[in-house]
């Protein structure tokens, strides 16, 4: 039977001190403006392939950081929230990912991730390369705005219809070494990579900034809309 709605796998964020798997509300509600059915993805399955076949698209969500050897990097004191189930649950779902056509679409997180299995790696904390000429995070660790630059040829600049969009985020890191296949589409004032895109990929997006903080920006919708209608196809 036809599905009249795609199916949007949403990874989501570890197990909390009463063991909830927990996923904030605002990307589901990014998925289902976008006419999305989302479902959400949970650490621990070891199942990566019958996921894949599941679902029409998956959108890596953000969350904590990753644990430095997933990535060959050193201990750093302000890496925190490192969750060692979910780092390999999302490597190995977005592993199985890189092999097909199925939309993705990385957030925060979720794009550093997929820099990471494509061999690229992180700055463990980016004030220390970049300064604070632009603050990607408030110093309570909440979300804070900020502009960043969209190449006009790419799909994202499409998409938004503009090189120049406000943005929310809320990362501390920041891309070291970019990952093959990847270009790079948007950066921040001050040098720090904001977006990529996978030009080999039908739809393989990932931005650093939280767009499902900001839906009632249109802008930032779209990003959902655009994923959404790629992941119906």
């Amino acid at each position: 039977m036809q599905r009249s709605l795609p199916i949007i796998g949403i990874t989501t964020y570890g197990r909390d001190e009463k063991e909830n798997f927990y996923l904030p509300s605002q990307y589901v509600d990014g998925v289902r403006h976008a006419n999305g059915l989302p479902v959400m993805l949970a650490p621990g399955e070891k199942k990566c392939d019958e996921v894949f076949d599941l679902v029409d698209g998956i959108l890596f969500a953000g969350g904590g950081d990753f644990a430095p050897e997933v990535y060959g990097g050193a201990p750093h004191p302000t890496i925190s929230r490192i969750d060692p189930e979910r780092d390999s649950f999302e490597v190995a779902l977005a592993r199985r990912a890189l092999q097909g056509k199925k939309p993705v679409f990385g957030i925060c997180r979720g794009f550093q991730l997929l820099n990471i299995v494509t061999g690229g790696d992180l700055l463990a904390h980016l004030p220390e390369k970049y300064g604070n000429e632009i603050s990607h995070r408030r110093d309570d660790g909440d979300e804070t705005p900020h502009e960043v630059k969209l190449v006009a040829s790419s799909r994202l600049a499409e998409i938004t219809g503009s090189t120049s969009v406000s943005v929310m985020s809320k990362h501390h890191q920041a891309l070291g070494k970019i990952g093959d296949g990847w270009q790079v589409v948007a950066k921040a004032a001050d040098g720090v990579v904001e977006a990529l895109e996978a030009p080999h990929h039908p739809w393989m997006v990932a931005v650093h900034w939280h767009p499902e903080l900001a839906l009632d920006d249109p802008r930032q919708q779209r990003l959902f809309d655009a994923f959404v209608a790629a992941s119906s196809g």
